[in-house]
């Protein structure tokens, strides 16, 4: 037989396959404040975050090694994308207000395709925990929160925002979650 048709018919069936990709699209809407969803898609619940833990790993003259760790949720029955994570790191005993660290985890598309992404596909129903390591640098300026970290009774405070989306390329809502967590270590 001609090759050429085989190659027509796997072209007609990938068609096939994406547009019933694209008509069926996604079938739960996460509502936001000025969108209360429809009444015959069912509601799909904000994922859940918390603190899983955060520990003091070393503490040298020159560096400080945390180690801090997220547990992210899904109660949907359908995955999640869990973009990136944005967070910021505070011991409260040696300041409130000054931040110690902070970072993201994951990665946002910059483009229409990216390649080499760093995101996080969370199945429906489960949970992933997120962890990061985190090297602080010592300098003279810092002998009091250096002091602090050596303590082991430490008090710490995070805050940031998760960025996720419901796994579905029609379904272009970008969703956020911000969160803030205390936690006393000893």
């Amino acid at each position: 037989m001609n090759p050429k048709i085989f190659v027509g018919i796997a072209v007609a069936v990938l068609a096939l396959i994406l547009g019933g990709i694209l008509f069926v699209g996604p079938t739960i809407v996460i509502p936001s404040q000025d969108n209360t969803g429809t009444q015959n898609k069912p509601e799909a619940q904000a994922i859940q975050i918390e603190l899983d833990d955060i520990s003091v790993e070393r503490v040298t003259e020159r560096s400080a090694k945390i180690n801090i760790a997220f547990k992210i949720s899904n109660p949907n029955p359908r995955a999640v994308i869990v973009q990136t994570m944005d967070y910021q790191l505070f011991e409260t005993s040696y300041s409130d207000s000054e931040q110690i660290s902070g970072g993201e985890i994951g990665s946002r598309p910059t483009g229409m395709v990216e390649f080499g992404s760093n995101y996080y596909t969370l199945l429906g129903e489960n949970s992933i925990i997120l962890k990061e390591t985190i090297e602080l640098k010592g300098s003279e300026n810092t002998s009091e929160l250096w002091a602090v970290l050596q303590d082991d009774n430490q008090s710490w405070r995070v805050s940031g925002t998760v960025f996720y989306n419901l796994s579905s390329m029609t379904s272009g809502q970008e969703n956020r979650l911000n969160f803030e967590f205390t936690k006393q270590t000893q």
